[in-house]
């Protein structure tokens, strides 16, 4: 896994326990939505 790979792991797989389960870039999508 190259730096790419790792960036894209960090970012869209890696779970969070402090963000309930969700990954960084999920937690930001559900914060960012209008409501």
């Amino acid at each position: 896994m190259g730096v790419d790979g790792f960036i894209n792991y960090y970012n869209n797989h890696r779970i969070k326990q402090k963000l309930n389960g969700l990954s960084p870039v999920q937690y930001r999508q559900l914060t960012t939505e209008p409501h």
